[in-house]
């Protein structure tokens, strides 16, 4: 399952998973974005408990975005658990599956 994720409640939901997280940059009116989503919803379905995905709506929650420097969407960053300091691993841009997995796979244990 995807979450939403908000400035409010971002830090929390990484520094309290025992899993790495994978936050989803995105906004309604990106192309990409949505073209990504299906595939994110199936990364998060095939490794279930092995890691945690989440979205945050750029349009809506600006401070987070800024803070790791998204000035392009969508943004993928993979968060170490617990450490929501810095991303372990970036991607920007459309994301298949493929690219989705490779991204979270060296920290899925």
């Amino acid at each position: 399952m995807v979450a939403e994720v908000t400035d409010a409640s971002f830090d929390t939901e990484i520094t309290t998973s025992k899993v790495p997280v994978l936050v989803d940059f995105w906004a309604p009116w990106c192309g990409p974005c949505r073209a990504s989503a299906p595939h994110l919803d199936r990364l998060a379905t095939e490794l279930g408990a092995k890691v945690k995905v989440v979205k945050l709506n750029t349009d809506e929650n600006q401070m987070v975005a800024a803070r790791f420097g998204v000035t392009g969407i969508p943004t993928f960053l993979v968060f170490k658990p617990g450490d929501s300091s810095k991303p372990a691993a970036q991607h920007t841009g459309f994301a298949d599956f493929g690219k989705l997995s490779g991204l979270v796979k060296p920290f899925v244990g």
